[in-house]
């Protein structure tokens, strides 16, 4: 690592300008990356144009320094004047900068530091707002528990310099203190971030897509009576469980979200929610989209009831009155891969959609032949051990016969198996019911859907519904990229409010989601061949990109003994600086907050 300097000629003099760079290996070999520039230092021949520096000592006092390279003579008997040791240069304190600096913004755009400034009061050493933004940030960079912020990530980032929080503050009880301060304001920050989302974006609530998942807790949690043995979304059954219910528009923007006990089932969840909507925003006529395992009479009935409408997939089972339907050919092409259609019932307000999905039609027909020949396999090997005379018992016979079909609930239903007695003994005979075979071909690729409201085409409420994915893709980046599981603490406020900050992680996230697809500049350039395949950048590939921007110490060592520090941030590359820009981002020049922690300093 050195300093280089750059000749330039302006004005008809001569400006030397000097940039930090370190050597690195490339495929094409030996390099040097620029880290950052330092501008101009002074030489003897320009000293009525020089420039200074300013810096902090121990006390806080501001000084002004001209820095000279050592080998140039500087003016003498200038208190002000600093000669730079060139050759030792050297950088100290890398933190991670770039992240950090982004999530900052994000939470700023969104005007959190402004609501959350209610936690604040004049007798906390770090305003109790900063410390929220603190939790909800490394939610979106790098999740972890709150001892692992402390004792990891937090250190190694530049987030004491971007707010201005002094050194050795943050620990894990503040951050748990914190979290008790934050969850009381629940009901108010779902109520500010919808209001933001439709002043930063023009987000409209009218569709609320409505969805349940579950996460597990470490450890026995006996203090927290929501956690439960209950279905587990994550394969975890052996862990106690907490469901969350998530309400998204249908872009994704978050419209609230509740916490049920771990053993609530999906369909009792309705009534409360919508409840809890009306409390929080009024009475309205919403539509409601839900898949089929929160559907039930009662919960339709109590939508309409509120003057509510609905669009939600349906249970198979219902599916069998539209046999005919699914055979005639009179089907909507909607895409190349889906086909619709309105089928008509009695008269009344709901209307049923039938659709179709070849892939979901192939990937259904190989599950069934897939597990059909596995059970077939196992039934051929219990026939053999049978006929070789090595199973006698015919109450054996019977419980291997029950655990071959408790291990295949997928195609137990279209194979009849029975034990025949015969002269030469029992015999294990089974055959495919060809009725209930030719009804699951039949179906396959085939969901129904259910509704009272009014559309002009059966095209128009399948692309609605298909809005669904919305909050599935939030459940997948709460799961993700935000890392909502496990939950590790033990008490029933703490895990909500751990809940909470992966809501207002899933908020910055979300907000960044749609800066980068309002934004379709931010990609990269077409090929030479005038063909774009470029996708757009997900939030998670931003974040990665910026992550390697960083803010450091560089050192001047002087002649005269003294270390004049100035904090830093490394040159950002080309696509790094598109990227900001189109975010309508600027990075600061450099951080000199007057906190001892993050000014340029010179120290004898």
């Amino acid at each position: 690592m050195f300093l280089r300097p750059h000749q330039r000629k302006k004005d008809g003099k001569q400006h030397t300008y000097w940039s930090l760079v370190e050597t690195v290996r490339t495929p094409d070999g030996p390099r040097h990356r620029t880290l950052c520039y330092l501008g101009e230092l002074n030489s003897s021949a320009q000293t009525q144009w020089l420039k200074t520096v300013e810096v902090f000592n121990e006390q806080g006092e501001a000084q002004q320094l001209k820095l000279f390279p050592s080998h140039v003579e500087s003016p003498a008997d200038d208190p002000q004047v600093a000669r730079v040791l060139v050759n030792r240069v050297r950088l100290e304190r890398t933190r991670q900068f770039g992240s950090c600096f982004l999530g900052w913004e994000l939470w700023k755009r969104l005007e959190l530091d402004r609501f959350f400034s209610q936690l604040d009061d004049d007798s906390a050493d770090v305003p109790w707002s900063r410390v929220a933004a603190v939790l909800a940030i490394n939610r979106l960079c790098a999740p972890g528990s709150e001892l692992a912020i402390e004792e990891r990530w937090y250190p190694s980032t530049a987030l004491d310099d971007l707010l201005e929080i002094e050194e050795g503050k943050i620990n894990d009880t503040r951050l748990y203190r914190c979290l008790d301060r934050m969850l009381p304001h629940k009901t108010k920050l779902e109520q500010h971030l919808k209001q933001r989302y439709g002043e930063l974006f023009g987000a409209e609530f009218d569709v609320l897509l409505y969805d349940l998942t579950s996460t597990y807790v470490e450890g026995a949690a006996e203090k927290n009576p929501m956690v439960r043995r209950g279905y587990s979304r994550d394969h975890r059954p052996d862990c106690e469980q907490l469901v969350i219910a998530l309400i998204v528009n249908s872009e994704g923007f978050p419209f609230s979200y509740e916490t049920f006990d771990g053993n609530r089932s999906d369909v009792t969840t309705m009534e409360t929610i919508l409840r809890m909507v009306e409390r929080k925003y009024g009475k309205a006529r919403r539509i409601w989209v839900f898949d089929r395992g929160i559907v039930s009479e009662e919960n339709l009935a109590a939508i309409r009831k509120r003057g509510g409408q609905y669009l939600v997939g349906t249970p198979r089972s219902k599916m069998k009155q539209f046999e005919s339907e699914l055979l005639k050919d009179d089907w909507t092409q909607v895409r190349p891969e889906v086909a619709v259609k309105q089928v008509s019932i009695a008269p009344g307000e709901e209307t049923y959609i039938l659709c179709r999905t070849a892939g979901r039609q192939e990937k259904e027909k190989a599950i069934r032949k897939r597990f059909s020949t596995r059970m077939e396999d196992a039934l051929q090997r219990l026939q053999k051990t049978i006929a070789a005379g090595r199973l006698k018992d015919r109450n054996k016979m019977e419980r291997r016969l029950g655990k071959i079909q408790a291990r295949h609930p997928q195609v137990n239903d279209l194979i009849e198996v029975t034990l025949r007695d015969t002269p030469q003994g029992v015999r294990l005979e089974w055959e495919m019911k060809a009725e209930r075979k030719a009804w699951r071909e039949l179906r396959e690729g085939a969901y129904l859907l259910r509704t009272n409201v009014q559309a002009d085409s059966a095209e128009q409420l399948w692309s609605q519904y298909m809005q669904l994915t919305e909050a599935e893709a939030s459940f997948r980046a709460l799961k993700s990229e935000l890392s909502i599981r496990p939950l590790f603490h033990q008490k029933e406020p703490r895990v909500k409010a751990h809940v909470m900050v992966a809501f207002l992680g899933y908020a910055l996230w979300v907000t960044l989601k749609h800066l980068l697809k309002r934004r379709p500049e931010i990609l990269p350039q077409p090929s030479a061949s005038g063909v774009d395949n470029a996708q757009p950048l997900s939030p998670r590939k931003a974040l990665a990109l910026l992550s390697t921007l960083q803010s450091a110490d560089i050192v001047l060592p002087t002649t005269d003994g003294r270390e004049i520090r100035l904090r830093r941030i490394t040159e950002p590359s080309a696509e790094q600086n598109s990227l900001l820009h189109q975010l309508g981002l600027t990075l600061p020049q450099h951080l000199n907050s007057r906190l001892k922690c993050s000014a340029d300093s010179a120290i004898a």
